[in-house]
């Protein structure tokens, strides 16, 4: 079952564990040191991280390291561009009132 990429992100346990994967590639236990809830929990997470597709598993002997898959991530960065360029505006547009105001002062 595939999931929107924006449930992978909605929980602030799995962005933890995006950012910590992005760094490294981690097996569970790697993961779950960094945390304090159970083992099971984690795999929980790394399941829905997987069926977003923002991991991959790639196998190493008997241990499973997980990856970022960077490229999905850009999803998410472009629908998150669309609020940037807003906010960019905005500020602009209040540097500009904020400079037309000093400079009816002088």
């Amino acid at each position: 079952m595939r999931r929107d990429i924006f449930q992978a992100i909605a929980d602030p346990t799995r962005r933890a564990i995006l950012v910590l994967i992005a760094v490294q590639a981690m097996t569970p236990n790697a993961v779950a040191e960094h945390f304090n809830i159970t083992r099971q929990s984690i795999s929980k997470h790394l399941r829905i991280l997987s069926e977003c597709d923002l991991l991959a598993q790639k196998h190493e002997g008997r241990e499973i390291y997980y990856e970022l898959k960077i490229d999905r991530m850009k999803e998410i960065d472009s629908w998150l561009d669309q609020f940037r360029k807003i906010m960019e505006k905005s500020f602009q547009q209040l540097d500009e009132v904020l400079f037309t105001i000093k400079n009816k002062k002088k």
